[in-house]
Order: structure tokens, then sequence, then C-alpha cells
């Protein structure tokens, strides 16, 4: 716990260092960044920011399993939303197969 804590703060500062030198920040305000804002505005500790991104890497890999494997129950249950999703898919990608 106390390594991946310490991987953490690694990673925190350097994303702090590389937003301390990029010319345009927009291009590079994800979550993390918003975080580090917040913390530098005194609106959270760096406990609180390092346990959020902590919470994110941990976590991730078990919602987005969960939350994938209910949305193609809830597609097979609805042909319609499957047919339209189709349609849409290949108004974009035109007739070429799709690869994974």
């Amino acid at each position: 716990s106390k390594d991946l804590k310490g991987a953490m703060e690694i990673l925190i500062e350097q994303k702090r260092q590389k937003l301390s030198t990029v010319e345009k920040l927009d291009e590079h305000m994800d979550f993390a960044s918003q975080l580090i804002f917040a913390q530098n505005r005194g609106d959270l500790t760096a406990e609180n920011v390092n346990q959020c991104v902590l919470e994110m890497m941990i976590a991730a890999p078990d919602t987005l399993s969960v939350t994938l494997f209910f949305m193609l129950i809830l597609i097979a249950e609805h042909p319609t939303v499957e047919e339209e999703m189709m349609r849409e898919i290949e108004a974009v990608v035109g007739k070429q197969e799709l690869q994974t």
C-alpha cells in the first residue's frame, strides 16, 4: 500500500511539473489536472488529490467491465437500438470491415 501510494505521489508530481511548463493548458485539462488546480486553490489537500487519483486507477477496470457488460445486455434486449447503432456506425465508417 505504501509503495502504491508513493508511486501515485510521484505520478502526480510529474503531472504537476508538466502542467507548469505547457503553453496551452486547455489541451492538458483532464480530471487529474482539475484535482491539482483544486489543490493549488486550497479546495483540496495533497492527500485528497492522491486518494482520488488512486481510487480512479484501482476502480476503473472493475467499473468499466461491469458498465460494458450491462450496456451489451441492454443492446441485446433492444434490437431496434442495435439496428440504429449499426446504421450510425456504417454512416461514419462506411462499408469497410471493423477491426479490433
